[in-house]
């Protein structure tokens, strides 16, 4: 038996060039489980309503953080990949879900090297079928097809994980020292519908009061609630009373109800009601990338001053700390441990429209 890591995140366009990033956006656009209506209908949206002007958008918006050595989401992901690669006696190979590198030349790369095990490792902490999902899925299905014998265990969500926990607050900690009035946990956000399409009791997500504080078999594939999970884990690790942490959701597409409150909303809300000094995280994301700092590191900041704020910072995401580096190791070793099936996810399969 040989054994491999593979790490997927959500991907980057080649370069911040417009064709580049049209290209980009039809393959996340198209995917069943990020725009999940009807194939005909999804086809329709992403043609005519959105390819013929985003790409321009988006564009000058990756140019903002496009570095000497590329996308921040791919260089970061890479030196990720090298660092766990330097505590490990088996490969380490990287895919993004979409675009480069791909999950099909990952699966190659470990086929020719005759790879039989895989821990698949999706670089997101929570269960949302736009991203954990369709990460784990599309890997599943290109290694049924270019290897059928490879056989794929999934690292289950680690959103209250204690590592995980640890590495966050190690992160922030610097930031949490500083004098402000408030800290504001900002995951992406998911469009209510897939919350709903994720619970598999049907009858307990958004429909219950008070639904993420209920216990519920849902919660194992339920974003909103291991989002809420991870901001009090945190609160509570760095010893932060209630009062100073606020959760909300940005990054939403479309008209349909996403889930609340929206981040770029409570920027504004917060600075008009007297909030000066505010700290934003990003749990959701474990890589700086677009969201992170075009999204809230740039755009965020300029709603929160212009409504009356004085003092706006973005604590980055995970990137390559130590301890996010020492968390992947765990995963891994659990793995590579006589038994190997510590790190087997219990997330279900979810039937999709495509």
């Amino acid at each position: 038996m040989s054994k491999a890591i593979l790490l997927v995140n959500l991907g980057s366009p080649d370069s911040p060039s417009v064709p580049d990033v049209r290209r980009y956006l039809r393959e996340f656009l198209m995917d069943g489980r990020v725009l999940d209506v009807n194939w005909c209908v999804r086809f329709c949206i992403v043609h005519f309503a959105i390819l013929p002007s985003r790409p321009a958008q988006s564009a000058e918006a990756y140019h903002k953080i496009w570095t000497p050595e590329g996308s921040p989401l791919i260089v970061i992901s890479r030196n990720v990949q090298r660092l766990l690669q330097a505590k490990l006696d088996v490969p380490v190979e990287l895919a993004m879900r979409y675009q480069n590198p791909s999950i099909p030349d990952a699966i190659r790369k470990l086929r020719d090297r005759k790879i039989s095990d895989v821990l698949l490792i999706p670089l997101f902490p929570h269960y949302a079928m736009s991203s954990f999902e369709t990460a784990v899925e599309r890997v599943r299905e290109v290694a049924a097809r270019l290897a059928p014998g490879m056989r794929i265990q999934v690292q289950a969500p680690y959103y209250e994980l204690p590592s995980y926990i640890e590495a966050l607050h190690s992160s922030a900690a610097d930031y949490l020292r500083r004098d402000f009035d408030l800290l504001l946990f900002s995951f992406h956000g998911v469009p209510e519908r897939q919350i709903r399409k994720s619970d598999p009791t049907g009858r307990h997500c958004l429909q219950v009061e008070r639904c993420c504080e209920r216990p519920s078999p849902a919660h194992a594939t339920c974003y909103r609630a291991q989002c809420f999970r991870t901001a009090t884990a945190l609160r509570v690790r760095a010893g932060l009373p209630e009062s100073k942490c606020a959760v909300s959701f940005q990054s939403r597409l479309g008209r349909d109800p996403w889930l609340k409150p929206y981040t770029d909303f409570e920027l504004e809300r917060f600075a008009k009601e007297g909030i000066r000094r505010l700290l934003v995280i990003c749990p959701a994301f474990v890589s700086d990338c677009l969201e992170t700092l075009e999204e809230i590191g740039m755009r965020g900041r300029e709603t929160f001053l212009a409504a009356g704020g004085t003092e706006y910072t973005m604590i980055p995401c995970l990137n390559d700390h130590p301890l996010w580096i020492e968390t992947l190791e765990g995963m891994a070793r659990a793995f590579l441990s006589p038994q190997g099936r510590a790190a087997s996810s219990t997330s279900t399969t979810l039937e999709r429209d495509r």
